[in-house]
């Protein structure tokens, strides 16, 4: 098999950890890095390996060596970063959420299907294989319930990421997604969604609590906060079997399995398959079978989850 390479859009913390799991990876190598600040993307194409590095997203994308992209921007930008990708025939793996708004993210869909291209959120939860042990074991039976917290105290800064609404900041879009994912994985989608929280003072999310009710009595509890330390970990509720996820429930190295009458097992992840390279190979398996969407995190369950997000963040007003 080729070589495979990616340009990075944006120079922040998760590019660095996803271009790192890049480099690691058999036959992938980043090619290019691109950021409005070029020394920032000349320093990060250095400390990669990258041979070239781009003062615009634009010219990243154009670069014919770039086989796919990686989004690292702030959400509000992402769907800028995404129609240069692929009005340039680009593959691209774009971080979660999907953009900051239901409607960023159906444009990005439109324009990925319409031009067939492959799009994939970079939801690396669904990649860890102790969340896909979950989702797979036929053990569990029916699952009945999900309950799973994501929160950490952080300042009040409005300038920060988190908290700048035009940055697309809030605890729903960057943490919430994750419980709310697990549940959606599990689960499904809610017939009913009813949330409760709290605002910073600029208005975005700081904390929310929500519980997920499904046909026949099946729910799920899930709470997010930028105001607290939450235990960030999970339950999952089945009719033949229970499972604990260690914090961080998002990308665990180790679950508890247990069932009535046998012994608690227990399953342990190599700490350097914690779902990045697991995303990055889905992309190029799906560049080298021609297919433009990702059956492991489908885009229509992407949209999904924007709506979903979109309805909480309505109801904390």
């Amino acid at each position: 098999m080729r070589e495979f390479t990616w340009g990075i859009a944006a120079t922040g913390a998760i590019a660095r950890v996803v271009g790192a799991a890049i480099v690691a990876e058999p036959g992938m190598r980043v090619a290019a890095v691109g950021s409005r600040d070029l020394g920032r993307a000349e320093a990060l194409a250095a400390e990669l390996g990258a041979e070239s590095a781009y003062g615009s997203y634009e010219q990243l994308c154009a670069d014919p060596a770039v086989d796919a992209i990686y989004i690292a921007t702030p959400h509000a930008q992402h769907l800028q970063v995404a129609e240069a990708a692929i009005a340039a025939g680009k593959a691209v793996l774009c971080e979660k959420p999907l953009a900051a708004t239901v409607d960023d993210a159906e444009k990005m869909v439109r324009l990925a299907r319409e031009a067939g291209v492959f799009l994939m959120e970079a939801m690396w939860m669904r990649f860890n294989p102790l969340i896909q042990l979950i989702a797979a074991d036929p053990r569990f039976g029916e699952i009945r319930s999900v309950q799973a917290s994501f929160g950490f105290a952080l300042p009040y800064e409005p300038a920060h990421r988190l908290w700048a609404p035009e940055l697309g900041g809030g605890v729903l879009l960057d943490l919430g997604i994750y419980p709310m994912g697990l549940a959606q994985l599990l689960l499904g989608m809610p017939s009913e969604l009813r949330v409760t929280g709290s605002l910073a003072p600029n208005g975005v999310d700081a904390e929310a609590g929500g519980a997920l009710y499904y046909p026949g009595g099946r729910h799920a509890l899930v709470s997010t906060s930028l105001l607290a330390d939450y235990p960030n970990d999970a339950r999952v509720v089945g009719t033949g079997m229970r499972a604990d996820i260690q914090a961080p429930f998002w990308a665990p190295q180790r679950i508890v399995l247990t069932a009535k009458g046998t012994e608690p097992e227990e399953h342990v992840l190599d700490p350097a398959d914690n779902g990045y390279a697991g995303e990055l190979r889905e992309v190029r398996a799906a560049v080298a079978e021609g297919r433009t969407e990702s059956p492991i995190m489908p885009l229509d369950e992407s949209l999904a989850m924007m709506g979903l997000l979109a309805d909480a963040r309505r109801q904390l007003g």
